[in-house]
């Protein structure tokens, strides 16, 4: 499956501090499964900058789809 193929798969995110300074990125989905990615600080703000990235990309595709309705 690819970044930008839909799914019908549901899931729930959390993010936190831990106790050992990392930060988790936990994710729960459907069948039981149960995903914890633990990222040092400096991992989780290049993460940040790419959901930040990613969001303003898909921002500027979706005005542009409603342009052309």
């Amino acid at each position: 499956m690819g970044i930008d193929k839909e799914s019908d798969i549901a899931a729930n995110i959390q993010i936190g501090p831990t106790e050992l300074g990392m930060v988790r990125i936990y994710i729960e989905a459907e069948g039981g499964i149960e995903l914890p990615l633990d990222f040092d600080p400096d991992e989780a703000e290049e993460i940040a900058e790419e959901l930040r990235a990613a969001a303003e990309a898909a921002r500027a595709a979706g005005s542009g789809s409603r342009k052309r309705r």
